[in-house]
């Protein structure tokens, strides 16, 4: 399996419908969409993957970094994901996995990731992972997914993502890398029912509290605290909350599409959309908030997505209870 990422190209690449421009949330997290990618790579279903989405929460101080887990890839894709330990400069690793067909996810600094252009490329250092599927250490080359697409970098940028040559710097850490090893074929399963199953593993680990009313108690003083800080840290805080949200919730509603084309969970899957517009159209007036430094009654505006919440938990509940998970749905 791992011969069809290796013999990718950036050139013509298109990247999967999750990530096209029209949807709310075109990005999610680097996490998520590096392997929504790899999975559409690797010609497998990546929405039969996301039921994982009903169980984030409201952290305190941000939502969930949602995360596919290790364990569902497995189960459904016969993917095996794990930790890779490293002693030798990070490029000798890889170089070793790619050559076994494995893939290698890195975090890497975004700062010499040219696919971040306009953004962060050249300046602003930020931890976030690719997957790597082809690596030439002598000719300074690399091939990656990073968020919504998959690229190229070389030269320059190759040494400053492996901290070596002029970018080379005692390293407080060595980076979290995980390996993943592919089946020789994907495994004849029933994706439905397998991620059926999963949907329910998950909603019995929903929140106990909808996690949109804790967040709505401490919203506007987040806010009076953000307002006295740099502009830039607002994306900071935005990423980590409201886009979390939205784009966990969106994700949320298009596994629920996939997985009862019958129309048996379409108001769940309305009432997660409801709460990814909610999440982006807050951002938008949080943005004009900081900069009139207007905060009162702005916490209200998180009502529609509590109240979206709690219908479309209800309404996968009930879903799971008619399909026999009734544990799951308690």
């Amino acid at each position: 399996m791992f011969d069809r990422l290796a013999s990718l190209s950036p050139d013509g690449y298109r990247p999967h419908a999750l990530h096209a421009a029209e949807r709310i949330w075109p990005e999610t997290n680097c996490y998520v969409d590096l392997w929504i990618e790899v999975l559409s790579a690797l010609g497998l279903e990546p929405r039969a993957m996301l039921g994982f989405t009903l169980s984030q929460d409201f952290e305190g101080d941000q939502f969930t970094f949602f995360k596919v887990p290790l364990e569902d890839l497995e189960r459904l894709y016969g993917i095996r994901a794990t930790e890779l330990a490293v002693y030798d400069p990070v490029e000798s690793h890889v170089a070793m996995q790619i050559a076994r067909g494995r893939l290698c996810l890195v975090e890497v600094d975004s700062f010499f990731l040219p696919d971040t252009q306009g953004v962060g490329y050249r300046s602003e250092h930020g931890k976030t992972t690719v997957a790597i599927t082809a690596l030439d250490a002598g000719a300074r080359t690399l091939s990656y997914f990073h968020n919504g697409g998959f690229f190229s970098l070389s030269g320059e940028d190759f040494d400053g993502v492996f901290q070596r040559g002029e970018h080379a710097q005692p390293l407080p850490f060595l980076p979290y890398t995980e390996f993943a090893k592919f089946p020789d074929k994907a495994p004849q399963t029933d994706l439905h029912e397998i991620a059926l199953d999963l949907l329910a593993r998950h909603f019995a680990r929903r929140p106990a509290e909808n996690p949109f009313r804790p967040y709505k108690a401490v919203f506007e003083g987040q806010i009076e605290v953000l307002a006295e800080r740099p502009f830039d840290v607002f994306h900071k805080y935005a990423f980590n909350t409201l886009r979390q949200a939205g784009a966990n919730f969106e994700l949320a509603a298009t596994h629920l599409q996939w997985l009862a084309p019958d129309g048996s969970l379409e108001r769940a899957s309305s009432e997660a959309l409801r709460i990814a517009e909610t999440c982006k159209t807050l951002q938008f007036q949080l943005a004009r908030a900081l900069a009139r430094r207007r905060f009162a009654g702005l916490g209200d505006a998180l009502e529609p997505a509590a109240g979206a919440w709690d219908a479309l938990m209800e309404n996968v509940g009930e879903r799971l209870a008619k399909s026999g998970h009734h544990d799951a749905a308690a």
